[in-house]
């Protein structure tokens, strides 16, 4: 069987090849080879709410780096059995600084109620025991999360989420599969990845309560982080994890943004980087007829429909909260991505702001954000005084340093060789704009995401935490085009138009 070997400082990934829908057979015969991929070091720097706190006073909040590429030798398989829908993972560990990290993340969510924040490759997760109901309300705690708003269950492996579905643990393996046929396929071609199914939920569930929300079913997902991977699996439990930020804040897609909010809630944060998608995972449910979208995020609905059984999924979510029902999904209710500034959201298509708007909008406030998509110029046109730094420093997306030589081979990348690509934050760039003499100079501080969707996505909360810590207090956002069929657009508007208080 064609084998490829990919090398890293530290790890080395062994793969072995069966290619199914993500190549042609053609590209699956294609003859091994071995390339070489110099990585860096990861960058590091209403319903009743759960208000019981997790200790009487604030703990001591750490953050742990890890760098996913000194973990140790890391093996995947990818499936060669008609059987095994998804590839196989292992990692031969690597006594270190690292691999200690994570052990002691893994030890505390084993043996305590206290949550961890983790990385995705969508956003960084508040993990507990998903099984223990103490555990999942301290998720509630340090979020102030609503007790209605069900948990997303992250497994490490397609035979955990199968001992899930059987219900009692100590029920025997049967010839019959629990995970329904309408997912395999999706299973087959997104997993691990930003997606997420909704599950039956069994009678005898070993799943606490507190995650489904009262529901008969609950969402399922495997994360493509090696990081969360390692982290699952050492723990050895199934993790429920909604985003790690205090409930109605921007989701955080960084370590830093984490601590920003949940400093002396938890005890400790893994820091992986910053995450590669930047919106959550989309949520799909194949047990209503026709299937449905329920949240749009990582995966697109073109994407979902080249899928057997999925040809056509519809949507099934608002752009608005959506109050009076009971949510089958996490982010369908409540109020979502808020930043504490007002957030006046232009949408595409809408001229760009002129001075005397941008003037009239922040009134006789001191500061704005500006964060720019597609069109839009730096800051606006205004007539800037003062600027502070190289305004063409920054980048957003893919590091240029990381070193990762791109391969011409037609075989696809691996789900999970993916993660431990670096990428970049937004940074803010400041200005003063001069006013009128009684009303003082006006700070200004814009953030350009770049034009690329991928690049928008994945900075669109990082901006928005940005501006937050800066102290701005209006918030002007470019939105983009989400009715060209591309679902990380419809994903990106849909946090927006949730987080926005006036749409122009």
């Amino acid at each position: 069987m064609p084998t490829r070997l990919f090398r890293f400082p530290n790890v080395h990934f062994a793969r072995t090849f069966s290619l199914y829908t993500r190549a042609s057979q053609a590209q699956a015969q294609t003859a091994a080879t071995e390339h070489t991929y110099p990585l860096p070091a990861v960058n590091t720097t209403t319903p009743p709410f759960y208000a019981r706190k997790i200790q009487s006073t604030a703990m001591e909040t750490t953050i742990l780096p890890v760098d996913p590429t000194k973990l140790g030798r890391l093996k995947i398989e990818e499936a060669d059995r008609q059987d095994r829908l998804i590839e196989e993972w292992d990692i031969e560990y690597a006594q270190g600084q690292d691999f200690e990290s994570l052990q002691r993340a893994a030890k505390e969510l084993k043996e305590t109620d206290i949550p961890v924040a983790f990385p995705t490759e969508t956003v960084y997760g508040l993990g507990a025991d998903a099984t223990r109901s103490s555990a999942v309300r301290a998720i509630f705690a340090a979020k102030g999360r609503p007790a209605d708003n069900p948990l997303i269950v992250h497994i490490h492996s397609l035979s955990q989420l199968r001992s899930l579905l059987r219900g009692s643990a100590d029920l025997a393996e049967t010839a019959t599969d629990p995970i329904p046929d309408i997912y395999k396929p999706l299973i087959k071609k997104f997993w691990p990845g930003p997606l997420t199914l909704i599950m039956p939920n069994p009678e005898g569930s070993q799943l606490a309560p507190e995650v489904t929300a009262g529901l008969s079913t609950f969402g399922a997902r495997m994360p493509r982080s090696i990081l969360a991977l390692a982290l699952l699996r050492l723990s050895t439990v199934p993790l429920a994890a909604p985003s790690a930020n205090a409930s109605t804040r921007p989701s955080p897609t960084a370590a830093e943004h984490v601590k920003d909010d949940l400093e002396g809630r938890i005890s400790t944060i893994i820091d992986g980087g910053p995450c590669e998608v930047g919106v959550e995972s989309t949520v799909v449910d194949g047990l209503s007829h026709p299937p449905s979208i329920l949240r749009p995020g990582g995966i697109t609905v073109e994407q979902l429909r080249q899928c057997p059984g999925w040809e056509d999924v519809v949507v099934g979510y608002k752009d608005k909260h959506e109050q009076g029902i009971k949510p089958r999904a996490p982010g369908m209710k409540y109020r979502h991505y808020s930043p504490k500034a007002t957030v006046v959201l232009y949408e595409a298509g809408t001229p760009a702001p002129a001075v005397q708007e941008v003037v009239e909008k922040v009134g006789g406030r001191k500061s704005v954000g500006i964060v720019r998509t597609k069109t839009w110029a730096r800051n606006l046109g205004l007539a800037i005084i003062e600027r502070e730094g190289d305004i063409d420093r920054h980048t957003n997306g893919v590091s240029s340093s990381t070193g990762v030589q791109q391969d011409s081979s037609p075989i696809p990348e691996s789900n999970l060789l993916r993660s431990v690509k670096q990428h970049q934050v937004p940074h803010a760039v400041h200005s003063t704009f001069q006013r009128r003499a009684d009303q003082g100079p006006l700070s200004v501080w814009d953030i350009g995401l770049g034009t690329a969707t991928e690049d928008v996505a994945r900075g669109l909360f990082s901006a928005l935490r940005e501006l937050d810590k800066k102290g701005v207090d209006v918030i002007l956002v470019e939105g983009i085009d989400d009715r060209v069929g591309d679902d990380i657009a419809a994903a990106v508007m849909n946090r927006l138009r949730k987080a926005a208080e006036i749409r122009i």
